[in-house]
């Protein structure tokens, strides 16, 4: 994990992105971050346009996770490795979209040792929900890449959560928001009109310790094991006390529901169930990019029994249990699926 690479300390809201670069990441890292937030820009706009572009619905693909792939999927996708491949210091790019990561060739000058890093996105993360005009956004990890990465088919993507060195996610909502972190600070910024960028608009980002609002889609109520749902009868008690009942609020767009519980507090909660026993979120460009997200504000991340940035995958496309937000939600979360604590008193 990053240790703050050329991090010079806070910067002032109103910043410019390529300014809060320069002093939070070292150059080559900073060239994949710049490049990555340019494409969430272009992302941005081919949103607002879609219905009127000729952007929505469905190619009549379907990808690799059997999902069928929505035009702005294929749009957002393109994006990416596009801007990527035009930076030297990205040696490969991995998507929600293929089933092999993208490698790009790069010369370098003799003897030059030149650090590179490998990307890892969902290119547009809750895209079911693009009809309707809900936000919707993109999750990204990176990681360093090693010098055998190229010649093994790109297997440095398949690796902890805890070695990323940067990750973050756009959210295309009213307005558009770029969180961003270095594994030791959160940092969020909003897309400027008028040609501006992005803005530094919310620095040092802290998860609150407790929330008040929980998010999970409990149409698979039946679905779940006992302690969860013991888990949500004690969330909805009334217990002035301890600041319940909790309110229940569930966008079905991870981006959406995360960033309410990174900033407001509360637990994001997409569990196994009978139906998905290994979950449904991807590991390693949805849950590992949240999980130093959340940790380095704060919060905590988890599939239930163990930290998610500490999970060894096996497989790219491997999926998990995710559970995200405050720490001490994350607490109660883990104590009644373990069976440790149930009730709702």
């Amino acid at each position: 994990m990053s240790t703050g690479q050329g991090c010079t300390g806070a910067a002032a809201p109103g910043t410019r992105l390529d300014e809060y670069l320069e002093g939070r990441f070292e150059s080559p890292l900073g060239a994949v971050v710049a490049a990555i937030a340019a494409a969430t820009a272009l992302i941005a706009e081919r949103v607002r346009e879609a219905p009127l572009a000729g952007l929505l619905g469905e190619t009549g693909e379907v990808n690799v996770q059997g999902e069928r792939v929505q035009r702005l999927d294929d749009v957002s996708n393109r994006a990416l490795q596009q801007a990527l491949s035009g930076v030297d210091a990205c040696a490969g790019y991995a998507s929600e979209e293929f089933e092999e990561p993208v490698l790009f060739e790069r010369a370098g000058a003799p003897g030059q040792r030149v650090q590179r890093y490998l990307v890892a996105a969902d290119p547009l993360d809750g895209s079911t929900n693009i009809d309707v005009n809900v936000s919707i956004g993109t999750i990204f990890g990176v990681w360093p890449a090693g010098s055998g990465d190229a010649e093994t088919g790109g297997s440095g993507f398949v690796r902890p959560g805890r070695e990323q060195v940067a990750a973050g996610y756009a959210l295309y909502g009213p307005g558009t928001t770029l969180v961003l972190t270095d594994g030791v600070s959160v940092d969020g910024f909003t897309l400027a009109t008028g040609g501006a960028g992005y803005l530094l608009s919310r620095p040092a980002i802290r998860c609150p310790a407790r929330g008040g609002t929980y998010s999970i889609n409990e149409g698979y109520f039946l679905r779940w094991p006992d302690g969860l749902r013991d888990w949500v009868r004690h969330l909805k008690a009334e217990d002035p006390g301890s600041g319940r009942p909790y309110s229940h609020r569930y966008v079905g767009s991870l981006v959406s529901d995360a960033h309410r519980s990174l900033v407001k507090g509360g637990i994001f909660a997409y569990p196994a169930d009978s139906a998905r026993p290994h979950g449904k979120l991807r590991l390693g460009y949805e849950a590992n990019p949240f999980a130093l997200v959340f940790e380095a504000a704060g919060g905590a991340a988890t599939d239930g029994a163990r930290p998610i940035l500490d999970i060894r995958p096996s497989e790219l496309h491997q999926r998990t249990p995710l559970v995200i937000g405050s720490r001490e939600d994350i607490e109660t979360y883990a104590g009644f699926l373990s069976g440790k604590e149930s009730g709702s008193p």
